[in-house]
C-alpha cells in the first residue's frame, strides 16, 4: 500500500520563517499580535489589531512574481524553503509528471481586489491592469507556483476558506496514496489586508479588544473574536519509498485525512458534522481516540465557533488527549492556518514538547471538559497527532499525523 509522508517543511509566519525561531517565541510564550496602524484609515471598523508575517520577503525576478501579490510572495518562499529541505529545489524530479501542487487560500492580492473594486466604482477600465484578475483569481497561488518552479503535474487549487491548507494537505496525501503523484507540493498562504479583517469584522468574528497582549483567548470565557494573521505554510507530500531511495528526511506520514461539509448554514458551524469529520479522519488512519498523543484545534476565539469545536472535541475523546490551539500565538492566518499549523504541530512532537494555550485563564465549560495544556507546556512525544480545521461555508478537515519510530 502506498503511503504519504512528509519530507519538507517550509513557512512564513507571524512567529517567525524558520523553526528555531518559532519554536524559541513558543517557549516564551508570545503572541505576536499588534496594533495594525493601516486599519485606522477605515470608518466604522471595530477591529484594530492583527498578526503581520515576520521577515521581509525575498525580491524575485519581476517575470516570474509580477502576478503573485503578496499572498503569492508569501507562498514562493515557503515553497522554496520547503522544496530546499526536501532536496527537491534543483531535482529534476520537480518538473515530472509525477509531480503537483495542492495549495489554497480564501482568496488571491489585496492589490488585485482594490483594482477590481475601483473599477466596479468608477466605472472606468484604466483602473484595472494585466494582473488584476490573476491576482484575485481562487486558484492564483497554486497557478502562481506551478509556473515559479515549473512543476506541471496535477495541479488542486482549494479555496475553501480557514480549511483551505488542511484541504490541500489531505488532498496531496490522497494523490500519492492513490498512485496519482509521487510528489506534491502541498500548503496554503493569506496575506493580511484591510478586507481580510473587515469581512469578519462585519459578521461580529474580529475581536474589539485593545490589548494586543491578552488578545486572541481562545475557549476562554472571555473570548471575543479571532484575530487576522498572514503566513504561508508548504510541506512536501512524498510517497514513502519514493523518499527513502532518495534519502530524503521524514518528519510524519499523514496516515488520516477527513473532510465534509455541515450543509446547515453558510457561518454557523455544526458541531455534530465537526464530530463527524473527526471520527472519519480516525476511521481513515484504522486508529481509535485513544490513539491521538495531541490535537491542535483549530481555536478561533469566537463564541460559537470554540463551543462548538470544544464539544465535538469532548465527544470524541473525552478528557484524555492533550488539546492546544497555535491561533493563541500567531492569530488565525486563514488560508494558511491548516499548514502552517499542521507543520508546527508535526515539528513540536517531534522536538517532545507542546506549547500551552495563551491567553486561557478561565476555560469556559461549553467548549468541554477538555485537557488544554496550560502555563509552561507540555513535555512529551506523541506518535500520533491530530490537526483540525473548520470553515465558513461548513467545510470541515481533520488529519492525523504519525511520528516516526526513532
Amino acid at each position: 500500500m502506498r503511503r504519504a509522508v512528509i519530507t519538507g517543511i517550509g513557512f512564513r509566519s507571524p512567529l517567525g520563517c524558520d523553526w528555531n525561531s518559532v519554536r524559541a517565541a513558543l517557549r516564551r510564550q508570545e503572541n505576536r499580535t499588534e496594533r495594525c496602524d493601516e486599519l485606522d484609515g477605515f470608518r466604522n471598523l471595530n477591529c484594530r489589531l492583527a498578526c503581520r508575517a515576520a521577515g521581509t520577503l525575498p525580491e524575485y525576478p519581476r517575470r516570474k512574481s509580477r502576478s503573485l501579490g503578496r499572498v503569492g510572495h508569501l507562498a514562493a518562499a515557503a515553497t522554496e524553503a520547503a522544496l530546499g529541505d526536501a532536496g527537491l529545489l534543483e531535482a529534476e524530479e520537480l518538473h515530472s509528471p509525477r509531480t503537483g501542487i495542492a495549495y489554497g487560500s480564501c482568496g488571491g492580492a489585496w492589490q488585485g481586489l482594490e483594482e477590481t473594486g475601483r473599477f466596479a466604482v468608477e466605472r472606468d477600465a484604466n483602473c484595472l491592469s494585466a494582473t488584476s484578475y490573476v491576482q484575485i483569481m481562487p486558484h492564483s497561488v497554486a497557478a502562481g507556483l506551478s509556473i515559479f518552479f515549473g512543476i506541471h503535474g496535477r495541479l488542486i487549487a482549494t479555496s475553501t476558506a480557514c480549511a483551505s491548507g488542511s484541504q490541500a494537505l489531505g488532498y496531496a496525501a490522497e494523490a500519492v496514496r492513490s498512485g496519482a503523484a509521487d510528489i506534491m507540493v502541498a500548503g496554503g498562504a493569506e496575506e493580511l489586508s484591510p478586507y481580510s479583517v473587515a469581512v469578519f469584522d462585519a459578521l461580529f468574528a474580529t475581536t474589539a479588544s485593545q490589548e494586543p497582549a491578552r488578545t486572541p483567548r481562545p475557549f476562554d470565557r472571555s473570548r471575543d473574536g479571532i484575530v487576522v494573521g498572514e503566513g504561508a505554510g508548504t510541506l512536501i507530500v512524498e510517497e514513502r519509498e519514493h523518499a527513502l531511495r532518495r534519502g530524503a528526511p521524514v518528519y510524519a506520514e499523514i496516515l488520516g485525512f477527513a473532510t465534509n461539509c455541515d450543509a446547515t448554514h453558510i457561518t454557523r458551524p455544526s458541531s455534530p458534522r465537526m464530530e463527524e469529520c473527526m471520527r472519519l479522519a480516525l476511521a481513515d488512519a484504522s486508529l481509535v481516540p485513544d490513539d491521538i498523543g495531541y490535537i491542535n484545534a483549530h481555536g478561533t476565539g469566537t463564541a460559537e465557533g470554540d463551543a462548538a469545536e470544544g464539544s465535538a472535541t469532548w465527544r470524541v475523546f473525552g478528557s484524555r488527549v492533550p488539546v492546544a490551539t497555535l491561533k493563541s500565538y500567531m492569530g488565525h492566518t486563514l488560508g494558511a492556518a491548516g499548514a502552517l499549523e499542521a507543520a508546527f504541530s508535526v515539528l513540536m512532537a517531534r522536538d517532545g514538547w507542546l506549547a500551552p494555550n495563551l491567553n486561557l485563564a478561565d476555560p469556559d465549560p461549553a467548549c468541554g471538559d477538555l485537557l488544554f495544556i496550560r502555563e509552561g507546556g507540555l513535555d512529551c512525544h506523541p506518535r500520533h497527532v491530530m490537526s483540525s480545521n473548520f470553515a465558513f461555508g461548513g467545510v470541515n478537515t481533520s488529519l492525523i499525523f504519525r511520528l516516526p519510530d526513532d
